[in-house]
């Protein structure tokens, strides 16, 4: 080879790896997105039994055709409550399976020498995908095009790795420098570092198989190197964990402490056959001769296979020992607790129609924080004892903190592809939180009448006492049917809400009158405050109202 044909190869090679990696990215997001609402429904049976988790993890990746991705899901479900550590040990278990599909999919495309190679066939499945990109109106077409054109620039980018592989493998400089890697321990390193760098097991492993097939290394490195790929891949997991509750932290390293187990014990299977004189190459050749893809691609799936069979019946003693290397913080309650979004999580916006359904999630979880603290605050101006008021500042703590960042949030989702349906509810998620947020503060000027009540050594008379436990009950029954309307789309139970709030404006205005009636019997600043509390309540059920009339937006 002279110097232009090894330039060219080299540029063949970059842009082969270009390609393929271009390839999974445009297959898995398109995947996520046309499937990622049958993904939630998946993890949500992950917890009938740890065979049927790692059976979701594995459909869940083969699916997507990404390991990261899922795991990465997977935090933001722990991170979000939705999965307990149990569940996500389980899931990641299947989705170490669930990866081996990439291998042997590449291994299917490298058949074909005499006749038009498999590679070629599906390589071919780019354009057709391009095609339908450039036709399709719908949002649905488009994605399936997408699918299809990165399937098929899989195999592009995979014949290109080939070709400029072939050509140096006819280099006996370049054989003679690959030779000198032959320890184990460091082709797994090799393996681990080039993955944490590409960011994608399936693209290393690839890699591997086109190497071994055009002859550029043996298959017992190919093997040590894929193996290492699978440590590598735990980089992603553990960036997502880092910024994440310590379940999710947890799961970041049950990931981790998984991967590193299973080489650990090929590595010595792999150490104790050597003193037989064979290896993990010499019994794949045997099983599987004249084709390396397959040698490679199989030992890939038997390696996860046998890893997860070894270390489910463990899986116990593996969420004990991540809770023992990252144990909770002593002493600390729910009222002491910082705020955070609880189940909107910043991982989930790789899978927007999932983050939406967290954000609707969200918000239906900060009324009741809404609702919770209006209650509290009721109940302290009835009875001034302030043993609740802890947790109604936790509260509105919590209420400040989610209108804040869950705004960010839903704005940063509305820039990712959503469908038209998502779209219009995000759209609406603005005024709903600020909504929300206001009931918060009418809360809080709720227990400052309180406070003036007993700063001055007053109380309300039995009978408004009453009438404010009355309103408060109708208040709680209008919110009950508001967030039927607002969680189901419910257009019955959106037509009870606007009974009930016409309910309010009539006991309000009753309770006006009778109080106006009262007045001489009570100081002047005691009935100023009963009218206030009624104005605010009543501006409490307005604000109920207004969210659950969103839902005309996207009925």
């Amino acid at each position: 080879m002279n110097a232009v044909e090894i330039a060219t190869s080299v540029l063949s090679l970059i842009a082969g790896i270009g390609i393929f990696l271009i390839a999974c990215t445009m297959m898995s997001s398109n995947l996520e997105s046309l499937g990622s609402r049958k993904l939630k429904a998946l993890f949500a049976k992950t917890s009938k039994s740890k065979l049927l988790g790692v059976g979701v993890g594995a459909a869940a990746t083969a699916a997507i055709q990404s390991s990261s991705a899922t795991t990465v899901m997977v935090i933001g479900f722990v991170n979000a409550g939705i999965m307990s550590l149990m569940q996500a040990a389980t899931v990641i278990f299947g989705a170490n399976i669930g990866t081996t599909i990439t291998g042997q999919l590449v291994a299917l495309g490298m058949f074909g020498s005499g006749a038009i190679s498999t590679s070629v066939i599906f390589g071919a499945l780019a354009g057709a995908g391009a095609f339908v990109l450039a036709f399709a109106k719908h949002d649905r077409a488009q994605k399936i095009g997408g699918i299809l054109a990165g399937f098929g620039m899989l195999f592009v980018g995979l014949s290109m790795m080939s070709g400029a592989m072939s050509k140096f493998s006819e280099l006996d400089s370049v054989r003679n420098f690959l030779a000198m890697f032959e320890n184990p321990f460091l082709l797994v390193l090799i393996g681990a570092l080039l993955t944490a760098l590409v960011q994608s097991s399936s693209a290393m492993t690839s890699m591997a198989i086109t190497m071994t097939v055009t002859g550029l290394i043996t298959l017992n490195q190919g093997i040590y190197i894929t193996m290492g790929s699978n440590i590598g891949t735990c980089v992603t997991a553990l960036i997502a964990g880092l910024t994440s509750t310590k379940n999710a932290k947890r799961t970041a390293l049950i990931h981790l402490i998984f991967n590193v187990a299973g080489v650990a014990i090929f590595m010595l299977i792999g150490l104790f056959l050597n003193f037989g004189g064979i290896d993990y190459g010499f019994i794949f050749s045997k099983m599987l001769p004249h084709t390396p893809q397959l040698q490679l691609a199989m030992f890939h799936t038997v390696f996860n296979l046998a890893t997860v069979i070894a270390v489910l019946p463990l899986t116990n003693l593996l969420v004990k020992l991540v809770a023992l290397i990252i144990p909770d913080k002593a002493g600390q309650s729910a009222a002491t607790a910082e705020p955070r979004l609880v189940f909107a999580d910043e991982h989930m916006l790789k899978t927007p129609p999932i983050a939406v359904q967290q954000t609707k999630r969200e918000i239906v979880n900060m009324a009741q924080t809404a609702v919770t603290n209006f209650d509290i605050a009721c109940d302290i101006l009835c009875t001034l004892n302030y043993e609740k008021a802890d947790g109604f500042r936790a509260n509105e703590e919590q209420l400040n903190f989610v209108n804040k960042h869950l705004t960010r949030y839903v704005a940063r989702l509305m820039k990712s592809e959503l469908s038209e349906k998502d779209r219009i509810y995000l759209a609406t998620t603005f005024k709903t939180l600020t909504d929300l947020e206001r009931i918060g503060d009418y809360a809080e000027n709720i227990v400052e009448y309180a406070d003036k009540l007993k700063e001055t050594n007053e109380t309300f008379s039995a009978e408004a006492i009453e009438e404010i436990k009355s309103l408060n009950m109708l208040i709680r029954e209008l919110y009950s049917k508001v967030m039927t309307a607002y969680e189901k789309r419910d257009r019955s139970a959106l037509e009870e809400a606007y009974r009930i709030e016409d309910a309010v404006d009539s006991m309000s205005a009753e309770m006006t009158d009778r109080h106006l009636r009262r007045l001489s019997n009570s100081a002047p600043e005691v009935g100023s405050l009963y009218l206030s509390f009624v104005t605010g309540a009543e501006r409490v059920a307005d604000h109920f109202i207004n969210v659950a009339k969103t839902i005309k937006a996207h009925l």
